[in-house]
C-alpha cells in the first residue's frame, strides 16, 4: 500500500509498505479521507520524531474485520487515542490524561492506504457514521470535540465574554461552540481572510490582531502558538478570568507574575479528547449544528499531501485541508 512518510514539512515521501495484518478483536479500514491538523505542521514538535507517518482524522471503510461489533462496509471514524478507563485519571474523568491515551494509536497512521485498528481502538474510539455525514465531515469529529472538552475544562456560560486569539479551524470551531454556549465572542487574527471567516461563523466581534487589543474578557481562549498572542491574552483576561491555552507556542510561555497573582488569574490547557468528548462531536455535526462544510476549503489526493501541508504551514487563505482517496 502506499504511505506518506514525514521527515519535514518540507520533505513528505510517498512510499510502499505492506497493507497490516488483523488480528482478533481488531479492525482493517481503507481510509477514505484524512484531515490535516495543525499539530502536524508544527515542524519543531514532529520532527523530533521523524521519519514517521502522521495523520489521526480519518474515516473509512470497514474492509476486514475480526471484531464482533462491526462489519465489512460500515464507513467510520476512528479516534487514534483512546483512555483504558480503569487508572485514576479516566476514574476521575481525566481521560486524556491517561498513559494509554498518550502511548496508543493506529497502525501506521492516518496518511496511508489502509490502516489496523488495535482491539483497544476497536472497542472504545471507532464511530459509525450517520448517513447524513460524509467522510469528509467525519474528519472534524475529532478537532471538533477537543473543542467541546476545552470549553468544557473552562465552563463557559451564557452571558460571558470570551476572547478567541487566533481564527484559524480551531479558532473557529471554538467561536461556533462559544456561540452555542450563548456567549459574546471576540475573535482576533492577523490574516483578514481569516477575519472574515470569523464574522461568519458568528463572533460578535472581530479585532486585527496587528492593530491592539483593548479589552477585556471573562475567559481568553488561545488558538495560536505566537507569542504576541500569549502577551494579550495576559493584558485582557479580567480578574478572576480563566486563560485556555488551546495551542502551544514553541518556547516557554512568559507569565506576567504580579498580574497572575494579584488578579487570581487561572491558566489552563486542554490536550486532545475523550470518548464522551467524540461522542458529543459526532452528535453536533450530525444535527448540523456547526457548518463543518464551510471549514473544509481544499480536498486533495493523498499523492498531492506534500501541497496540503504548504497550504496548512502558510495559513493563507486556507483553513482545513482534507486528503481523499
Amino acid at each position: 500500500m502506499q504511505v506518506a512518510v514525514y521527515y519535514s514539512n518540507d520533505d513528505i515521501r510517498l512510499e510502499e509498505r505492506p497493507v497490516p495484518e488483523i488480528e482478533e478483536g481488531e479492525i482493517l479500514i481503507k481510509v477514505l479521507a484524512s484531515g490535516i491538523c495543525g499539530t502536524d505542521v508544527m515542524e519543531w514538535y514532529r520532527i523530533k520524531k521523524a521519519p514517521r507517518i502522521l495523520g489521526h482524522e480519518i474515516t473509512g471503510e470497514i474492509v476486514e474485520s475480526k471484531s464482533d461489533k462491526y462489519k465489512v462496509g460500515q464507513r467510520v471514524f476512528v479516534s487514534h487515542h483512546v483512555p483504558c478507563n480503569k487508572c485514576k485519571y479516566c476514574l476521575a474523568d481525566n481521560h486524556t490524561a491517561c498513559e494509554t491515551l498518550h502511548k496508543g494509536n493506529y497502525d501506521p497512521g492516518g496518511y496511508s492506504e489502509f490502516i489496523r485498528v488495535p482491539k483497544i481502538n476497536v472497542d472504545i474510539g471507532t464511530y459509525i457514521l450517520p448517513a447524513n455525514v460524509s467522510l469528509e465531515e467525519g474528519t472534524m469529529i475529532e478537532p471538533l470535540a477537543c473543542v467541546v472538552r476545552g470549553q468544557r475544562l473552562i465552563n463557559l456560560k451564557e452571558g460571558q465574554t470570551v476572547l478567541i486569539l487566533g481564527s484559524g479551524v480551531s479558532g473557529l470551531l471554538n467561536i461556533k461552540m462559544a456561540k452555542l454556549h450563548g456567549a459574546k465572542v471576540i475573535a482576533t487574527d492577523v490574516n483578514e481572510y481569516r477575519l472574515n471567516k470569523a464574522k461568519e461563523y458568528g463572533a460578535d466581534q472581530v479585532i486585527n490582531a496587528k492593530e491592539g487589543v483593548y479589552l477585556t474578557a471573562d475567559k481568553v481562549i488561545v488558538c495560536t502558538g505566537a507569542m504576541s498572542a500569549i502577551e494579550q491574552a495576559f493584558e485582557c483576561v479580567d480578574r478572576k478570568g480563566i486563560i485556555l491555552f488551546f495551542a502551544i507556542p514553541h518556547r516557554d510561555i512568559p507569565v506576567p507574575t504580579v498580574d497572575f497573582w494579584r488578579n487570581e488569574i487561572t491558566m489552563i490547557s486542554s490536550y486532545g479528547a475523550a470518548p464522551a468528548d467524540l461522542v458529543e462531536a459526532l452528535d453536533i455535526i450530525t444535527r448540523k449544528q456547526v457548518d463543518i462544510k464551510s471549514l473544509i476549503t481544499h480536498t486533495l489526493p493523498l499523492t498531492d499531501i506534500q501541497k496540503g501541508f504548504k497550504l496548512v504551514a502558510e495559513a493563507r487563505e486556507s483553513l482545513k485541508v482534507v486528503l481523499t482517496a
